[in-house]
């Protein structure tokens, strides 16, 4: 009976999958080319003037061959067709938090320190919903691409992403990226929207001696803060049931309200980064040619690179409350504003703006021609930074620096090697540096990959401990900078579908916040030690498990809010069925050990070490069902069942930390869609 059901529900799929199919083809007929397939789109060798996949291609195929790398890297990667974790392509990474709503500031469970050296405003609560340049592709395609995602959540939670790339000649790719996230949420005034933009342009001169890179990013977080419930205790005594009627610390509960389309914040955090970025490199180096019966191949083996980058930003960090209860922010976080006798409220405002202008000249020499991915790095950078405070005072700073680097990813591909430093000679951050150093070698294929690396960074404190900055932060004195080492170690044997993690950091001067707004600085030497753990286990022909488990030891005493154990665990029915489906479906759980978690301060955006209050939730339970057919994707998830086992009421949710409860029972469904133009 159950293999009926079965058999009945993939044919109703695939019945779907050819109403899809028959669709496209239709559209063939005007010129739109059936799905891709997705191929690897690698060339022959390191050198592009080998690659004729961009030459030879016939516009009446149906196939594609579609690569990216990331900025600043040479790895070419393909597209990510599989279905069996959603959190892939999730904004939020699974062992990272949010405060009860999508699109609400996060923090990870794992030990994550910001490992990098120079100026940093101190405001990193939204980092992970944001396009960087770190994370930004740059595409080579053999026809235009565009991929479309709308995913829809409970309580009209709803994400939009469109991606498009194209080469209009084989010398010159653009890429368009938008995505907009908007999420209500279930609590009072806890409503939050994320914009991305992103626009990337890569051209190369038909000689193969100028490049040009552009890249364009602008972001927006908008996030109404409640400061947390007032007594999560009575979420199982509502009258209506609804979540809503809770009371909360922050905002006017008679002008909350939630839209589908728009957030207004009067009560939270606008966060907004721009930043333009022009790369230019002229490469001096040695012609050549291959010539076959039918053409000649042109080639060109760069030896010199002379490269010029100038980069801009624009980055503002806002909290206002137009609606400031003196009486709540007296008693909930013992911050005092001045009351309004006539009844009336305040209104708060911390804001502090930054220009940041980077003017990088490098010299770059390959010392073997035939090998792209071997490279000696040498560069200066001038820095100059304006910020503005509260829209009124403003502060000027310099940084110059200078930085160096080797990369070599040999030509057989056993090894590869990437080491680079960083010196602040003089301005704001003098004295900062950072180096770091990665090695990593193929043992051999049924062995498998082993990985080892360095890291050190001395960094000043950043600029939300001065005391020139408009948010309130009790505490500032003349910090010392702060200093972090890190040492790692990463196995992946793929025959075993395992990897190896192991982590230790080294920790000094640390800065944190154990209040609301109060910082302090651990002087004393710390260590953490983290080791992770990821295998698929094959239990049966279409059953696997796939295992992840991670462990955390921290000095004792040492300021730093962190799990013993988190673990994830997904038990999934897949495989490929009828030819075209690609089949995943099963339960995901997720746990921590008991521990103290970080509270959080809407005021400054900080997370803040607290010892008062332990966590010890239920794991969380979750429900999924994801599927693939050709170029269309389909994610459906239900989310947090722990909820609805007994015993029933507050006892039964799951919680951030203290006084922020998480959803209820979630409901999710998503599609990605792949087209050639």
């Amino acid at each position: 009976m159950k293999k009926n059901l079965l058999n009945i529900f993939l044919l109703s799929v695939l019945f779907l999958a050819s109403v899809h199919s028959m669709a496209q083809r239709t559209l063939k007929t005007d010129g739109v080319s059936a799905p891709p397939t997705l191929g690897n789109g690698q060339g022959k060798g390191n050198n592009r003037g080998t690659d004729t996949s961009f030459k030879h291609r016939d516009d009446n195929a149906d196939t594609i061959n579609i690569t990216y790398r990331y900025f600043d890297k040479n790895k070419t990667n393909i597209l990510d067709s599989t279905v069996n974790d959603f959190n892939t392509r999730f904004p939020i990474p699974w062992h990272n938090k949010d405060l009860g709503n999508l699109g609400t500031a996060t923090t990870s469970f794992l030990f994550n320190p910001q490992l990098k050296a120079g100026f940093d405003a101190g405001f990193h609560q939204y980092d992970i919903y944001n396009y960087t340049l770190e994370n930004t592709k740059l595409y080579q395609t053999t026809k235009p691409f565009t991929q479309m995602v709308y995913l829809l959540g409970s309580n009209a939670e709803q994400t939009i992403s469109v991606l498009h790339t194209q080469n209009k000649k084989e010398n010159l790719n653009y890429s368009l990226e938008y995505r907009f996230i908007n999420s209500p949420g279930v609590y009072k005034n806890q409503n939050a929207s994320v914009n991305n933009t992103r626009f990337a342009l890569q051209y190369q001169s038909p000689n193969k001696r100028y490049h040009l890179t552009l890249v364009y990013i602008a972001n927006k977080n908008a996030s109404s803060e409640n400061g947390g419930t007032v007594d999560y205790k009575r979420l199982d005594s509502l009258a209506l049931g609804n979540p809503f009627e809770l009371p909360v610390r922050l905002g006017l509960g008679s002008v909350i309200t939630r839209s589908l389309f728009n957030t207004t914040v009067n009560t939270g955090n606008t966060y907004q980064h721009t930043q333009f970025l022009v790369r230019q490199q002229y490469d001096l180096g040695q012609k050549d040619s291959i010539v076959t019966d039918s053409s000649v191949v042109k080639l060109f083996y760069p030896r010199l690179r002379l490269q010029h980058q100038l980069s801009y930003k624009k980055n503002s960090y806002w909290f206002r409350d137009v609606y400031a209860d003196s009486a709540n922010y007296a008693s909930y976080m013992g911050y005092n504003i001045k009351g309004n006798a006539a009844g009336y409220y305040d209104t708060i405002s911390f804001k502090d703006s930054w220009s940041n202008i980077e003017n990088e000249l490098s010299i770059i020499s390959f010392p073997d021609k035939k090998n792209a991915s071997q490279f000696i790095k040498a560069s200066a950078t001038y820095q100059n930074l304006v910020g503005t405070f509260n829209d009124s005072t403003k502060n000027k700073y310099y940084n110059i620096f200078i930085g160096g680097e080797y990369r070599n990813r040999t030509k057989n591909r056993v090894w590869d090697i990437e080491a680079n430093a960083q010196l602040y000679l003089s301005g704001f951050n003098a004295g900062d540096y950072a180096a770091f150093i990665s090695l990593q070698k193929l043992l051999s294929k049924k062995v498998g990959t082993l990985q080892v690396g360095f890291q050190n960074v001395n960094k000043s404190p950043s600029f939300i401990y001065n005391a020139a900055s408009a948010f309130i932060v009790n505490n500032r004195t003349t910090y010392n900078k702060e200093n972090t080492t890190k040492i790692w170690a990463n196995y992946f044997n793929k025959n075993l579908n395992l990897s190896l993690t192991g982590e230790y950091f080294l920790v000094s001067n640390y800065l944190y916040f154990d209040s609301f707004y109060s910082a302090k600085q651990y002087a004393s030497l710390f260590n953490i030690l983290h080791i992770g753990l990821e295998k698929k286990f094959k239990l049966a022909k279409y059953i696997n498990l796939y295992s992840e488990v991670h462990l955390q030891q921290v000095t004792a005493n040492a300021p730093v809010n962190i799990p013993q154990v988190l673990t994830r665990q997904r038990i999934a029915f897949e495989g490929n069925f009828y030819k075209n489906l690609h089949l995943s479906t099963g339960l995901e759980f997720r746990y921590h050990s008991r521990y103290n978690p970080y509270g959080y301060s809407p005021l400054n955006g900080q997370f803040y070490y607290q010892s008062s209050y332990s966590l010890w939730n239920r794991p969380d339970i979750n429900f999924f069902f994801n599927f693939r057919i050709k170029t269309f994707k389909a994610f459906l998830r239900v989310e947090n069942l722990n909820t609805m086992l007994p015993p029933s009421g507050y006892k039964s949710y799951n919680y951030s930390t203290l006084q922020y409860p998480m959803e209820t029972t979630w409901l999710r469904f998503g599609i990605w869609w792949d087209f050639v133009n």
